[in-house]
């Protein structure tokens, strides 16, 4: 077992969630609202659908940059 492709893995996989973790709390401290607020107070499903989206959006951008 070659333990350098599983540490090289594992590192771009903690990169990715970092980058992912970042980028969205950017997201959030940019957006003129409370997020938490809306999602879970206010039940805002339309704006759950959108964060969802923009979120899974982050996700593959990160994906493919560190592939």
């Amino acid at each position: 077992m070659n333990w350098q492709i599983i540490s090289n893995s594992v590192l771009f996989a903690l990169l990715g969630v970092i980058l992912f973790v970042a980028i969205f709390a950017i997201i959030d401290k940019v957006t003129p609202y409370h997020l938490w607020r809306e999602l879970v107070e206010k039940q805002n499903t339309a704006l759950a659908i959108v964060v969802g989206f923009a979120a899974l959006g982050i996700c593959v951008i990160v994906a493919a940059a560190i592939h």
